[in-house]
């Protein structure tokens, strides 16, 4: 099914060919002045410097062209050159029948591909923190579009799990614990089953041990031994190990489950390091990778390049391995388990230059198809009304647990001073309430931007947020449940919203929010090839708006039309669907009551 967009340019551009002139310049837009018309083309401008010909000219040509078109109830030139339309009431509803007769509601994307988002990349050696939100929700929603775009897509975690920081674990646990069998090296028993520390002990030993090697450089290198010893396969450290996994990923799933974000694929950068030893010996066989200064490198940069783009490391000059091996080896594990067409990467902006070198290598030595696709989404900063990235009050880096936490509780409040709920049921509300604010609260935002975490604004029941849009959706539902309900009691038994048939648009009032809705599937294509949820927060906070101005209009519930009525009911029901849709997409649901 062609978008709203797509129909009225081909007839646009069938009315320019009949005019004499080339059907490209018909070209037809959305209003960027809605105050004249509703969707306009420029095409007359650019065409005239090829036909020698005033701009309005070529417009009065077009239009008249258009003259008695069932799809425009008005079509104008206007001077220097621009062509303004507004769409007939009876092609608009006719396009809205065909969008709730679709399963998709007429978005009809190519789709076919298979696609890995990766996306969180937390350490397993420490609890998520507010610096791991934005590649989560950023992460699931891209993931989520790409799937509705019609593609088989996994969402890869990408564990940091097999670096120093094990290495540090494993040291300050020594310190602390030394008579553990896993420190004893002529020890050939079975290991406990229980881990030697609590989740809690955990995220109490990595930091300290972090801090201790920053200031004792003999620390630091027992450390780097350790983990030299853990990747050469010490019997006791990789105990140790499969602890420290078996505890985090445990933790790591319940957070990602508060934050309803869920991933396919559960892999760390330990599992490719079978895969590096042959890897670097391809490199150097093939000539790619030479050393310097000591380290194997490989040369990336290219002709043309705005800034400099230093060789990409593949092996420090002591051997070890960097990030940028561990990511090219992921590659090939992704193309001998999954055979990917794309790879998006959902990582801090920062890091664009590391990826820029490890996309280029990959690319060079072949361990990607010519035709994958890498790309990266590089996400800004969460910054707190300072302006300077989100801390705890006391000046710390929060834990995303807390922060959830906080804003539950902030949501509870609001919703306990507003109505008289059941206190139970407003807890379980404010959950499904907080995640929209979060959500929406970063989503709303290009990803490519840093912004501000302002929960006041965030937890609003009015303006540009979550909580907003979902009090707009329970309120479709409340009156679709009332006129389910005042219909059981009706003769004629018209009460199922799902029987109601939509009508031509009779005021403002709902052919806005029809305009509005007709907007899905271009939203959609955009959202999708852009990688952007930004654009369907953008959307639905249109819907939104558009539908709380029909309600305030129109008495729907009580209209003694029923024709009219069960009109406005099946706009209600297309509208709640769409908003359903679009809020899934963003990774968040609504409640039944607020």
């Amino acid at each position: 099914m062609d978008t709203m967009i797509e129909k009225l340019t081909k007839e646009v551009a069938g009315a320019f060919a009949k005019a004499g002139y080339d059907e490209k310049y018909g070209k037809v837009t959305l209003s960027n002045r809605p105050d004249l018309c509703e969707f306009q083309c420029n095409g007359a401008m650019s065409a005239a410097k090829e036909y020698h010909k005033a701009p309005i000219m070529i417009a009065n040509d077009v239009a008249e062209n258009l003259t008695g078109s069932e799809t425009f109830s008005e079509v104008s030139a206007v001077a220097p050159g621009f062509l303004n339309f507004k769409v007939s009431p009876a092609f608009l509803c006719a396009y809205l029948r065909a969008m709730t007769e679709d399963e998709k509601f007429g978005y009809a994307p190519s789709g076919g591909r298979k696609i890995i988002v990766d996306y969180g990349g937390p350490n397993v050696a420490k609890p998520l923190h507010i610096g791991h939100l934005r590649a989560a929700i950023i992460g699931e929603s891209v993931k989520r579009i790409c799937k509705y775009a019609g593609n088989e897509v996994v969402g890869d975690i990408h564990l940091g799990d097999w670096g120093l920081q094990m290495g540090l674990i494993i040291t300050e646990l020594k310190k602390r614990k030394p008579e553990l069998p896993y420190f004893d090296p002529d020890f050939t028993g079975t290991y406990p089953e229980e881990a030697p520390f609590t989740i809690s002990e955990l995220e109490e030993i990595y930091p300290s041990a972090s801090a201790k090697s920053k200031e004792d450089e003999a620390y630091k290198e027992e450390a780097l031994a350790a983990t030299h010893d853990l990747q050469s396969g010490r019997r006791g450290y990789r105990a140790i190990w499969d602890h420290i996994m078996r505890i985090s990923v445990a933790d790591l799933k319940k957070n990602y489950e508060n934050l309803d974000v869920h991933f396919e694929w559960w892999k760390g950068e330990s599992d490719v390091q079978p895969l590096i030893p042959q890897m670097v010996q391809d490199l150097k066989d093939s000539g790619l990778a030479h050393e310097s200064e000591g380290a194997l490198v490989v040369d990336v940069s290219e002709e043309g390049d705005a800034k400099e783009v230093p060789p990409c490391i593949i092996l420090k000059s002591d051997g070890a391995a960097l990030y940028a091996t561990t990511d090219l080896a992921t590659l090939l594990d992704r193309k001998s388990v999954f055979d990917p067409d794309q790879v998006i990467y959902v990582v801090d902006k920062r890091q664009e230059m590391h990826f820029l070198q490890v996309f280029r290598t990959a690319r060079k030595a072949g361990i990607v198809k010519k035709d994958t696709g890498l790309d990266f989404l590089g996400f800004g900063t969460m910054n707190g009304k300072d302006g300077k990235p989100f801390k705890t009050r006391s000046g710390g880096v929060m834990r995303l647990e807390t922060l959830i936490e906080d804003i539950n509780t902030q949501m509870y409040t609001k919703i306990m001073e507003n109505h008289e709920a059941d206190p139970e049921e407003a807890k379980e509300t404010a959950k499904i309430v907080a995640l929209s604010a979060i959500k929406y609260g970063d989503l709303s935002n290009q990803a490519t931007k840093d912004y501000v975490f302002d929960s006041d604004k965030f937890t609003s029941f009015e303006g540009n947020t979550g909580p907003y849009i979902l009090y707009t959706i329970v309120r479709i539902k409340s009156i679709l449940q009332k006129y389910v309900q005042a219909g059981q009691t009706d003769a004629q038994k018209t009460a199922s919203p799902e029987l109601c048939k939509l009508m031509n648009p009779e005021h403002d009032s709902d052919k806005s929010l029809m305009l509005e809705l007709v907007r899905f599937s271009d939203v959609m294509n955009e959202a999708y090839t852009e990688l952007a949820p930004h654009k369907i927060c953008a959307y639905i906070y249109d819907v939104a708006n558009a539908f709380n101005r029909f309600y305030h209009e129109n008495k729907i519930l009580v209209e003694e039309d029923k024709e009219k009525q069960q009109g406005w009911i099946a706009l209600l029901l297309l509208t709640e669907k769409l908003l359903t849709t679009c809020i899934d997409l963003l990774g968040f649901s609504a409640p039944e009551r607020m």
